[in-house]
């Protein structure tokens, strides 16, 4: 595939139009997608001192959604149509949420992604997510 939107790119991309989405690194864009990294703290914390399914979410979608990005271009308009997400086990604490995120598909209408999230240092998953993104029929940013 070709790669339309390089790591700086999709990280001034994010910046720009998801400000919430601040704490999420694009660490490289790949082959099959991209790297994605969130160094955690006390706000993605649970009880327990683990990372919140909720931020685990965030870090698949977001990672997701930019491995299409990189391939079709600034598309902001792009959203989640379908997501499944499987917690395997307690990410390590104090240390960084990775997700390798690769494409399985796109097309002129909808794209699939895959992300598996592990803790840095660790090369058990800690969670598995599958999403699926519809593609406005007028790509660009709007």
């Amino acid at each position: 595939m070709d790669i339309a939107m390089d790591r700086s790119a999709l990280q001034a991309f994010l910046e720009a139009h998801f400000p919430q989405a601040a704490d999420y690194e694009v660490d490289a864009v790949t082959p099959d997608g991209v790297v994605m990294r969130l160094c955690p703290d006390a706000r993605h914390l649970r009880p327990g001192e683990t990372v919140s399914g909720p931020t685990m979410f965030a870090l698949a979608d977001v990672g997701i959604y930019l491995a299409i990005l990189s391939r079709i271009g600034p598309v902001a308009l792009a959203v989640t149509t379908n997501a499944s997400i499987d917690f395997l086990r307690k990410p390590l604490a104090g240390r960084d949420l990775r997700a390798e995120v690769r494409i399985l598909k796109i097309g002129r209408q909808l794209a699939v992604g895959e992300a598996i999230l592990t803790s840095e240092g660790s090369r058990e998953a800690v969670a598995r997510a599958s999403m699926t993104y519809s593609i406005p029929p007028q790509r660009g940013v709007k």
